[in-house]
């Protein structure tokens, strides 16, 4: 029978932090139990190699129809292997406002106001710029400038700058509103996801046991107490057993799947599969938040751009060899490389659109191929307040969940959407961006409500963000307390985006590797209070 310390269920932003940290010293030991395979491959570190990321490292999910996308079902895409979505993402690295911690505080979520979390953002990074008062320099995730960022991008945050909205050298500093180029979680020309930060320098530690592609399949669950995890590898299936907790990990979807399997979560949904009932907890599940994103785009008669021509190939082949050699050049890019934070509601208490700028005609998240150069301008919707669910859709594990985020069903969204829809045109038809001769791709009457809104509804999306499904509180509803102990049961932590009450105002890669410094402090402290 094999046991450890602790199982960390998920090997993802989170639940890397919490194994490296959780590991060191070598006096626990601990598994990590991983779907997905190792990632350490070229195509995984390579930046720009990103939109060719096989299906083996995400898990593509789809969403069911949504009402408010005229019935079309969205995309969900989601990493799979070790470093989970960062791993395969643009490698932004944002950590929302301070007003989001604040607000959970406020929310009944005890020491989690700006002041509580920005120690652990400092600690878990290693900034290029060096430490101040609001970066580390010391930690295992390496952030950097960009340092060969397309020439669009620049243009994009002098337009912006043209229209009276402010520049900023830092969006996670004392003030996140304004326009820049991104810092990104890369270090030397190569992604640096969670997992090469805390889980590759000590891979080869006696007291750590890494087992990917291994799927886990529900919690046991043994007089009020998670004792260990049912898992499966191939065929081949068998219990491991945890002496002192389980750290569930598996995001914003797979959490509550996972609970859900083990018979905890909303008792009539349990039922209805047959699943006996441990513990009726309807917030598991429920909560879903996720950050909705339109995406104009415009064809240039420039080159500049990237893009899908001879001469874009072959710039293209230059870089990869380039990269390969030197780790410099155009393959470092996020594509996001620009964007900014800016208020265009009357009440909102800080910003409540991200713009994302890609120097690349995109179309249903890049599936889609599109002939010529050109550049794309993502606008999102910050703090959502439409919410949806993850429920299960069959029985086994291995099965996809049913994902709602019901997007779009509060009008406010819209309105906040459609407004800042509207600035992206009026940025991309200030110069120096104009001067690249752009072509509207989907022209629509902008100050035509109705028409911009059957647009919006037509193309519309996730910019990748779900969290909220385990949120944290400290009411009985709630599915973990404010140290991401799970209520109702020993022995059991969760530690991703999904114990988020509400969402943050940026991306979420940054802010669930800080909730995985917590939970493994969380533990530690529990663990001396035995």
């Amino acid at each position: 029978m094999d046991q450890y310390d602790y199982i960390v269920v998920g090997g993802g932003s989170a639940g890397c932090a919490v194994t490296g940290r959780l590991a060191v010293g070598g006096q626990r030991s601990i598994c990590l139990i991983e779907a997905g395979g190792r990632n350490n491959t070229v195509a995984v570190k390579t930046p720009g190699m990103m939109p060719f990321l096989r299906n083996s490292q995400n898990y593509r999910y789809e969403t069911v129809p949504q009402k408010g996308l005229n019935g079309r079902a969205g995309y969900q895409p989601r990493g799979k292997g070790l470093g989970g979505s960062s791993a395969i993402n643009a490698m932004i690295y944002i950590r929302g406002n301070a007003w989001d911690y604040d607000n959970w505080a406020a929310m009944g979520c005890d020491g989690w106001a700006y002041d509580d979390v920005l120690p652990w953002f400092m600690k878990a990074e290693a900034n290029e710029r060096g430490a101040d008062e609001y970066h580390g320099a010391g930690g295992p995730l390496f952030v950097s400038d960009q340092h060969w960022t397309n020439e669009t991008s620049r243009a994009f945050v002098s337009s912006a700058a043209a229209l009276q909205l402010p520049q900023t050298q830092d969006f996670n500093g004392e003030r996140q509103s304004g326009f820049g180029i991104y810092q990104v979680t890369q270090r030397k020309g190569e992604r640096w996801s969670a997992s090469r930060a805390y889980v590759e320098p000590i891979r080869n530690q006696e007291n750590l046991d890494i087992r990917t592609r291994t799927l886990v399949e529900k919690l046991v669950i043994e007089g009020g107490r998670v004792t260990g995890v049912a898992i499966r590898k191939g065929r081949h299936r068998e219990t491991i057993y945890a002496r002192r907790g389980v750290i569930l990990s598996a995001g914003a979807f797979n959490s509550p799947q996972i609970l859900m399997l083990s018979g905890i979560g909303p008792g009539n949904h349990l039922q209805a599969h047959d699943i006996p009932v441990t513990i009726d907890r309807p917030a598991v599940g429920s909560n879903l938040q996720d950050h909705i994103d339109y995406v104009s785009s415009w064809e240039s008669a420039s080159r500049v751009p990237i893009g899908n021509s001879r001469e874009g190939t072959m710039r293209m082949l230059g870089a990869i060899l380039e990269h390969r050699r030197k780790r410099t050049g155009v393959m470092t890019t996020p594509y996001a490389e620009a964007g900014g934070f800016w208020t265009v509601g009357s009440d909102a208490p800080c910003p409540d659109v991200q713009w994302h700028f890609v120097p690349a005609m995109l179309e249903d998240h890049g599936r889609e191929k599109v002939n010529g150069h050109g550049v794309s301008l993502h606008a999102c919707v910050l703090r959502p307040e439409s919410r949806g669910t993850v429920r299960l859709a069959g029985p086994d594990a291995g099965d996809a969940p049913a994902i709602d985020p019901n997007f779009l069903d509060d009008d406010r969204d819209m309105a906040v959407l459609r407004a800042g829809v509207r600035l992206s045109h009026r940025i991309a038809e200030a110069p120096p961006l104009a001067d690249y001769e752009l072509t509207d791709r989907h022209p629509v009457d902008l100050n035509d409500d109705a028409a911009l809104d059957a647009m919006i509804r037509a193309r519309a999306d996730t910019v990748y963000h779900p969290v909220g499904t385990c949120r944290m509180g400290s009411d009985e509803e709630a599915v973990v307390d404010p140290k991401l102990k799970a209520r109702g049961i020993d022995g059991l932590w969760i530690a991703d985006a999904s114990v988020m009450p509400k969402i943050v105002s940026g991306n979420t890669n940054a802010p669930s590797i800080m909730i995985g410094e917590r939970c493994a402090d969380f533990v530690m402290q529990a663990e001396r209070a035995a």
